[in-house]
């Protein structure tokens, strides 16, 4: 079996969830014997090696312009996949749905991971809102396979679009704390603060959650890590609240220090709308965080409805509310604290995920045969 990845940055290149899943999955493939080739960017690299621990690579160069570079390396990547003998060609990015009619006219077998409901989220307006839509409807008329990491992103592509989907969720490593020693610069304690990861844009919340927080009684801290990567009204207006509560961070690369916030936090507090399986969340339930969520059918599937989180909506007062609550009386917590791992055990792990993606392949390779 010869599988070719395309549509994230590259590997070993581990900037974000589709990156991470990339590794995942490919270790895992060639330790099972696999042909397996990724697909990088090759500005991205200061080195080019052909084989990176066993996955072969191939390195396309992109306009170095944020709205093309991705959809000029998709296509120049599925064109150079399709003639080059592999079996199967795996796509992540509901962007890359228009390029399912090259392998469809060339007789290659396909599988595409559309992620989230892009075409909903606030930083696409207009056009690119439109164009997102357009890919990910075509990407149903010209793939093989339609990935979506949750049952609920399913039953959404089979109301919207008509077609039934390939339900294989994101995973998550179980982790514990090892240096708690590495927050110190914080000033942190154990269980004193609650933790945001993500990007400050509006689809992720953080302006509710801090309005909520700010609004509260609480006697913890807020810690806030990420930012934007260029300047932004939205995440500019965040960043000047000021309570000396709110500790910023930042971007935050060394994985180490970041675990070891999630290890410590009291809650982790998860604003994300739209999307599936979210890789942030799983990875706060990994490293055994209490979830306080934003209810939607993501979360509450992720969390098993009410087993592995609390949730508040955007209704003002409503997490405010919660906060106070369980600063008061911490039970429920600390319970949503020793079994968040449980449900990674059951539903989430690596090796699980893998193994769903192979049945894929094997079920695309004798299709027609």
């Amino acid at each position: 079996m010869k599988i070719a990845i395309i549509g994230s940055r590259g590997y070993p290149y581990v900037y974000s969830g589709y990156e991470t899943f990339v590794k995942e999955l490919v270790e895992r493939l060639v330790k099972q014997n696999i042909d397996v080739t990724v697909y990088c960017h090759k500005n991205l690299f200061k080195e080019h090696p052909k084989k990176v621990n066993g996955v072969k690579l191939v390195y396309i160069s992109t306009i170095e312009k944020k709205s093309l570079s991705q959809f000029l390396h998709s296509l120049q990547s599925i064109i150079h996949a399709s003639l080059n003998g592999v079996n199967i060609i795996l796509v992540v990015n509901s962007a890359n749905g228009p390029f399912g009619i090259i392998t469809r006219l060339l007789g290659k077998k396909t599988a595409i991971n559309v992620d989230g409901l892009e075409w909903l989220r606030p930083k696409w307006k207009g056009l690119g809102a439109r164009y997102f839509y357009f890919a990910s409807k075509l990407a149903t008329k010209f793939y093989d396979e339609i990935i979506n990491d949750s049952f609920a992103m399913a039953e959404f592509y089979k109301k919207e679009f008509g077609v039934n989907s390939t339900v294989i969720a994101y995973g998550a490593n179980i982790r514990y704390s090892s240096n708690s020693a590495l927050i110190d610069k914080w000033e942190l304690k154990q269980n004193d603060y609650y933790l945001i990861v993500g990007r400050l844009i509006p689809d992720n919340n953080a302006d509710i959650i801090i309005r909520e927080f700010t609004n509260s009684k609480s006697i913890k801290k807020l810690v806030i890590v990420g930012d934007v990567p260029y300047q932004d009204e939205y995440a500019s207006k965040i960043k000047s609240i000021n309570d000396p509560r709110i500790i910023f961070t930042g971007y935050i690369t060394n994985q180490d220090v970041l675990a070891e916030l999630y290890h410590n936090c009291f809650v982790y507090l998860h604003g994300h709308e739209f999307g599936g399986t979210n890789p942030t969340m799983l990875t706060a339930m990994a490293y055994g965080c209490a979830v306080i969520a934003l209810d939607t059918p993501f979360t509450r599937e992720m969390c098993n409805e009410d087993k592995h989180a609390l949730y508040f909506t955007k209704h003002k007062g409503t997490l405010k509310l919660l906060i106070e609550q369980i600063e008061i009386d911490d039970k429920i917590i600390k319970n949503l604290r020793e079994t968040s791992r449980l449900r990674i055990q059951e539903n989430y792990t690596w090796d699980k995920i893998v193994n769903q993606y192979l049945e894929l392949f094997n079920k695309l390779i004798n299709k027609g045969d």
